[in-house]
């Protein structure tokens, strides 16, 4: 027997009259499927809700057949206590783990950045800085694929001043000065991505514009759940851009 501590819910899934299919994901183990027993139960249908943290208990069956999980509550994700943009980012980011990050795969550095804004949503933060991080997030993974933007230098001159834009098709920033006869053509880059800082509203859709961008044709185009993520993303940007 394994124990993992903390896990986030990311999934959940019927399976027989009472148990279900529980996706968790955590540091060290990255994503871990396993089958709960009495899942959809009274006692535990709270405790797995999405984006919950929860210590899991794992005990390993023969090779290919599911693991089984004993679950214990660590927190409760009080997203439904802010509204529809928090609850919308719960729904799209436990999607985006469970559907597009390997199993059983050590996350140690994807998995801060899903927890924090699992715990954005649910202390009801700042759009625009929840949304900011989303962008992020969501680089992120595409960096952890060998798909990240190069946003150091323009690839037009080399030059590493006023980064403006991103070539949709090297994925690397250019310079105002050289993109801007193009511009029509390429990516704006926020500011808040190249210096930090929070992101207007202009910013984070110009951000959320960027990334969707490179997740669309670079991960989702032939996802068995892009429809769903596709969806569950266009509903959570309206809520967070307003």
């Amino acid at each position: 027997m394994d124990r993992i501590e903390p896990a986030i819910v990311i999934a959940l899934a019927a399976h027989g009259e009472h148990g279900a299919v529980g996706r968790f994901l955590s540091a060290d183990q990255g994503l871990v499927a396993a089958y709960v027993r009495g899942g959809r139960g009274r006692r535990l249908r709270g405790v797995l809700a999405l984006g919950n943290q929860v210590a899991l208990d794992i005990t390993a069956r023969a090779p290919g057949q599911l693991a089984f999980a004993s679950v214990y509550p660590l927190s409760t994700n009080m997203a439904m206590m802010h509204g529809a943009a928090a609850l919308a980012l719960v729904d799209y980011v436990a999607l985006l783990a469970a559907s597009t990050l390997p199993e059983g795969e050590a996350q140690p550095g994807l998995y801060p950045l899903f927890a924090a804004l699992f715990a954005a949503a649910g202390a009801g933060a700042d759009a625009l800085a929840s949304g900011a991080a989303l962008v992020r997030l969501e680089l992120a993974l595409l960096a952890g694929l060998g798909l990240g933007l190069d946003l150091s230098s323009c690839a037009a001159t080399g030059s590493t001043e006023d980064l403006a834009f991103v070539s949709p098709k090297s994925r690397q920033a250019v310079s105002r000065a050289a993109g801007e006869p193009w511009a029509a053509r390429l990516l704006p880059l926020p500011l808040f991505l190249r210096d930090g800082g929070v992101a207007t509203p202009d910013q984070l859709a110009d951000g959320l514009k960027l990334s969707g961008h490179f997740l669309s044709r670079e991960l989702l185009a032939s996802h068995p759940a892009q429809v769903r993520l596709q969806a569950a993303r266009q509903r959570l940007a309206g809520l967070l851009i307003g």
